[in-house]
């Protein structure tokens, strides 16, 4: 009985599943494993929302598996040194993996490859797991990779995206132990908001989405109080969707928000394509730009006020509060917090982005990173210096304010467009709010940033 190991890290599911596939393929009997790395908590990254939606998604494979005759084996440990020791067990004769970008599964891939060297088990790394398209195939006429989306969204898209796999109809899995698998209610620190994980809740997402949402996605992926995003990410940040699977469905579906949907698919694999190319951008800039990030103590006092959504620019503090609140942050909204913090407040995108992660369950180091170098300038945006206004983006996306009433109560009851500016509200009713006046002034942060920024 020949025995095949199936690694699970970012692919947590059984639909379009290539590593579980190729190890069914390579041996009679499989063991989908999943290792509880300690790495990742010295790491840094073991942040309590991510964790408590893993728990979720953890126990949705194994109901998976289990539905198909098998189950999750769960380790804890070093990743090398569990896989190591389960192909020694089992006598499995080859372990496979999806390739992955950061430096995390980099040296992961290159730590398992060492210790399986000099036995006799093999180790298969599979592209296009966790990306619709793998880093590295569609490349400039010069260059490694794509530095602009628009040229390379034209090749990804002439590229074409791999067929999507059905589910396995059976997995025998050999007799092994396992720890006991993790569980949300033991986690602490989670935010309320935090939504259920796992393949099953993605799925009917994701159904969900393609049949009332997509449709407006074009017109209405900016609107704030509308929330008219899928909300998708954090499923295919832990692999409980398929990205080439999404690809297909939406365009089945058909349509310009179907479109507009793969395009934002599209920007995930690009940034996997860029960090796959330059490892060092995780933390470092991708393009000098000669910022002197302000650090003192005025500016930490201002940085902690933008953590707290207490900026008194109520569309900042709004976005802030749901990141708090869901771990998860409108588009829209990420891409004003991070203006007003790197180019209003002139703070370090690394403090941001740290903060992200600290808090996003979608918190994604090829993604998170490179939209906050993006945003602040030193990323792949060909207009490094563009500011943006939060009192024009509150006008813009949210006119009548409710996104803001919805967040930061203390407003709730400003009536319309007046909540953005409540600085100019009459004495009296300004003096009743608990709500902080404006920390820094617009006008002269934009000029202090271009000065800054100039050659």
């Amino acid at each position: 009985m020949t025995v095949s190991v199936a690694l699970f890290t970012s692919d947590l599911r059984v639909h379009d599943q290539p590593v579980l596939r190729a190890a069914l393929r390579a041996a009679d009997q499989v063991v989908p494993l999943f290792v509880l790395d300690r790495g990742i908590a010295r790491a840094g990254f073991d942040a309590p929302n991510r964790r408590a939606f893993l728990a979720d998604c953890l126990a949705a494979l194994d109901a998976g598996l289990r539905e198909r005759g098998g189950r999750l084996v769960v380790r804890t440990g070093d990743t090398a040194t569990e896989v190591r020791r389960v192909a020694g067990e089992t006598g499995a004769r080859e372990v496979h993996v999806a390739a992955g970008v950061s430096r995390y599964a980099l040296d992961r891939e290159r730590r398992l490859r060492e210790a399986l060297s000099g036995t006799d088990c093999a180790l298969h790394a599979h592209d296009a797991v966790v990306t619709a398209l793998p880093p590295g195939q569609v490349t400039p006429s010069s260059g490694d990779h794509f530095a602009v989306f628009t040229p390379y969204f034209r090749r990804w898209q002439e590229a074409g995206v791999r067929d999507a796999l059905g589910a396995p109809r059976s997995i025998d899995v050999p007799s092994l132990d396992g720890d006991a698998p993790p569980r949300r209610d033991a986690v602490s620190g989670v935010s309320p908001g935090v939504p259920e994980g796992g393949e099953s809740a993605a799925r009917a997402k994701l159904t969900a989405w393609l049949r009332d949402g997509v449709e407006d996605y074009e017109d209405r992926h900016d609107d704030l109080p509308g929330d008219a995003t899928s909300r998708l990410s954090p499923y295919l940040h832990f692999g409980c969707l398929s990205p080439a699977e999404s690809v297909h469905r939406a365009r089945r579906k058909g349509g310009p928000g179907a479109d507009a949907f793969v395009r934002q698919l599209a920007w995930r694999d690009f940034h996997h394509q860029v960090l796959a190319a330059r490892p060092a951008v995780s933390w470092s800039d991708y393009r000098e730009r000669g910022d002197r990030w302000r650090d003192d103590a005025g500016t930490e006092a201002a940085v902690e006020a933008w953590r707290q959504g207490r900026t008194g620019y109520p569309i900042v503090d709004a976005a802030m509060r749901q990141l708090r609140h869901e771990g998860w942050m409108h588009n829209r909204g990420r891409l004003l917090v991070a203006s007003f913090l790197t180019k209003t407040l002139y703070a370090d995108w690394r403090t941001g982005a740290r903060h992200f992660l600290d808090l996003l369950v979608d918190g994604d180091i090829a993604n998170n990173q490179m939209n906050w170098q993006w945003v602040a300038g030193t990323g792949t945006d060909t207009r490094p210096n563009r500011v943006l206004n939060p009192l024009t983006q509150a006008k813009r996306f949210d006119p009548r304010g409710a996104y803001v009433r919805r967040w930061v109560p203390e407003l709730a009851d400003v009536e319309g467009a007046a909540v953005h500016q409540p600085w100019r509200l009459p004495e009296k009713e300004r003096a009743a709010l608990d709500y902080p006046d404006p920390i820094v002034d617009l006008s002269e942060a934009r000029d202090r940033f271009l000065r800054a920024r100039k050659p």
